[in-house]
């Protein structure tokens, strides 16, 4: 989307003048904050999807085994869920240019080192910092488009804006990389988010308002928290990755085990022993915040995570190429631009509930219509008309689910409500990677890809049975 174009979406009713953060010599054009708050979001979400039909070639190329590849997706997934609570409690603390401009110049570097990387644990590990850099970006998108746009009308079609970008990125990723590591190589799906980053970390030195400086004493952070719960969270997706291995049974007990103790002991410190918490348990005293997580959960772990359960199957199945597999995921990203410009309409005339009910009902009928997989199953229509139901109903209800989860909370809590929601996501697509590859490596061929996505659905009929009775019926 141009920048003219941005500008006129919002300012035709939009925030009646509230621009989003001055800047020293005047203020950011707000088409030019949501501009950046969007370039940073979907290269953030872009780096989840991207690699995933290059896996085979990687692996192919590294030397990573069939089990183990499908670290060099969580490495980067688990890091930034991790982190992101304690990137989201920086912004609020720092403020949001400062964490901007780390985050973005961290993802960058790392996107160079994968692009380089010569061995596994390089690669692995370089996509372990690259999502700690996404964890510290991504909820300064959302406090931009919150600072921005105050007035409830403009802020939803802000969300809705923002939701599209995200939900495109996701889906447009597999896209992209099955061309690039088709015509460039595997490592083009790293490298081609370089140049990208430089250009937009230019435009944000300009254009962010520096924070005022203020004696006041500034609040610690709590590191060992941010720990505890990013090595909860990777012990409890191994744990589930070492279910579907033979002989593994051992290891997914003790590392399931490990997660419980690791995420308890993260839990109390935040009731009882952090000075400063870096979640704030009085958060989920805010309905719609609960409500609109586990909503999220649920549908992260089909949505976000089927990228990768598609690419696998349209790739060992029905053996496609990694641009033809990639280019499969076209529909679903045009299905997610068509659902997201009509969705802050809906949320302003018809609420968060509705809304997010019939874009998760749409959602779900997606999924299980890919239950019907098979080994010589034809792309149109068994596979077109699912996809293109599950992308224009995650572009309806991204954006009621984000109001809902953001929107009623003090502006002081904004980046850690948009941290709480992204970790979310982050968690339940490692999750639903984890567990959906497993369940179709453990069943072996096309029946095993139709169950992962029987369970996607049913996850995603939860999700539409929690935004029904759950969500606020207020309007965005």
């Amino acid at each position: 989307m141009s920048p003219r174009a941005v500008s006129r979406v919002f300012t035709k009713g939009g925030a009646k003048g509230v621009p989003a953060t001055p800047r020293a010599g005047g203020a950011a054009p707000p088409w030019l904050l949501m501009l950046l708050s969007c370039s940073a979001q979907f290269l953030v979400v872009l780096d989840a999807t991207i690699v995933s039909v290059a896996l085979p070639p990687i692996a192919a190329a590294l030397g990573f085994t069939t089990s183990s590849v499908g670290w060099v997706v969580n490495a980067y997934t688990l890091a930034f869920a991790g982190f992101l609570l304690l990137g989201g409690r920086l912004a609020d603390l720092v403020g949001t240019r400062a964490v901007f401009l780390t985050g973005l110049g961290v993802f960058t570097a790392a996107s160079l080192w994968c692009g380089l990387a010569t061995a596994p644990w390089h690669l692995v590990l370089a996509r372990a910092v690259q999502g700690l850099g996404g964890a510290l970006l991504m909820p300064t998108t959302l406090t931009i488009v919150h600072l921005a746009y105050a007035e409830p009308a403009g802020r939803a079609r802000a969300l809705g804006l923002w939701s599209m970008v995200g939900a495109v990125g996701a889906a447009a990723g597999t896209v992209f990389g099955g061309l690039l590591t088709d015509s460039l190589g595997w490592r083009w799906v790293f490298l081609v988010k370089v140049p990208i980053g430089v250009a937009v970390l230019v435009v944000a030195w300009r254009a962010l308002a520096r924070r005022p400086r203020t004696d006041a004493p500034r609040e610690p952070l709590d590191v060992l928290g941010a720990l505890l719960v990013t090595c909860g969270l990777a012990a409890l997706v191994y744990g589930v990755v070492a279910f579907g291995e033979p002989a593994g049974t051992a290891r997914a007990v003790a590392f399931s085990a490990a997660a419980v103790v690791l995420l308890t002991l993260f839990v109390a410190r935040q009731h009882r022993w952090a000075r400063s918490p870096l979640m704030p348990l009085r958060i989920f005293g805010h309905r719609a915040v609960s409500a609109a997580n586990a909503v999220m959960f649920c549908l992260g772990i089909g949505y976000l995570a089927s990228p990768v359960v598609l690419s696998l199957y349209l790739q060992h199945v029905l053996d496609y190429s990694p641009s033809r597999a990639g280019l499969g995921f076209l529909p679903t990203a045009l299905a997610v631009m068509v659902g997201a410009q009509v969705t802050g309409w809906m949320t302003t005339h018809w609420g968060t509930r509705r809304t997010a009910s019939l874009g998760l009902s749409l959602v779900t009928a997606g999924f299980l219509l890919l239950v019907r997989l098979g080994p010589d199953t034809s792309f149109l229509p068994t596979i077109l008309v699912p996809l293109l139901l599950v992308g224009l109903g995650a572009g309806v209800a991204f954006t009621p689910i984000t109001v809902a989860a953001t929107s009623s909370v003090e502006p002081a809590l904004t980046g850690l409500a948009s941290g709480l929601l992204n970790t979310t996501r982050q968690v339940s697509t490692a999750l639903g990677i984890a567990v959906l590859t497993a369940v179709a490596g453990a069943l072996g061929g096309a029946h095993g890809y139709g169950v992962a996505f029987l369970i996607a659905g049913l996850l995603a009929a939860l999700a539409t049975a929690g935004a029904a009775t759950l969500l606020p019926r207020e309007r965005g």
